[in-house]
């Protein structure tokens, strides 16, 4: 089990437009060749934007983009169509596939705080795809075929133990609260990457807390990804 700690992220954005953002892998100008990526998962950027801010419209491909909103509201455009508000409770994907645009911006007149996760997909190329659930529940994983990758969210009250998924590879994010997995303590931030361990549990040690857990089989066959963000 490798230990991952929420202030030892990369960071980014631009606090004079109102962005801030923290990288728990190898990005942009943060380059770490020993940090590109686990499993399918390429990123997993911790976005804060201020009211009115956020990102121009922007490419990506060949990415699976899932987006976990922790506090405010997310405003997404897309080139192919689509255009939502995602809430807190909410799962947003976007298969950017061949290619696809998409904005996202702070429309409201809260901060907001969003987790995004890129995952490499399995098969490049195809058509741009999109999905959103609506206030997902605790009981109902959420997968990402594309990538070979399933979804847990977990909110648990204090002394509450959930089971680790039991998978090749395992990426267990804390969101917010303080949770134990095994002799591991983790806060808000931190990450825990899981290789072969078998059966592991974890126990939240105060109440409200929130974790995201991703169950991958395996390695994808290939990664090719594209994007240009401009900040405005």
């Amino acid at each position: 089990m490798d230990v991952r700690r929420g202030d030892a992220r990369y960071r980014g954005g631009d606090a004079g437009q109102g962005i801030e953002t923290l990288h728990a892998f190898s990005f942009g100008p943060h380059y770490d060749p020993d940090n590109l990526r686990f499993g399918a998962l390429i990123a997993c950027n911790e976005e804060r934007l201020e009211p009115g801010a956020g990102f121009a419209e922007h490419p990506h491909s060949h990415t699976e983009i899932v987006t976990w909103v922790v506090s405010g509201e997310l405003t997404h455009r897309d080139s192919a169509g689509h255009e939502t508000v995602v809430r807190p409770g909410d799962v947003q994907r976007l298969s950017a596939a061949g290619g696809v645009r998409h904005v996202e911006r702070n429309a409201g007149d809260a901060p907001l705080v969003f987790l995004q996760m890129w995952l490499a997909p399995l098969d490049p190329g195809g058509d741009p795809s999109y999905d959103v659930v609506r206030g997902i529940a605790d009981s109902t994983p959420y997968a990402v075929p594309g990538a070979g990758a399933m979804l847990h969210v977990r909110r648990l009250s204090a002394g509450e133990r959930t089971a680790v998924p039991e998978t090749g590879l395992g990426y267990v994010h804390v969101v917010r609260g303080r949770v134990r997995v095994g002799d591991l303590e983790l806060a808000a931030g931190d990450a825990l990457r899981v290789t072969g361990e078998g059966e592991l549990e974890l126990v939240a040690l105060n109440g409200g807390a929130e974790v995201l857990m991703w169950e991958m089989s395996g390695q994808p066959t290939a990664f090719f990804h594209t994007v240009t963000s401009t900040v405005t």
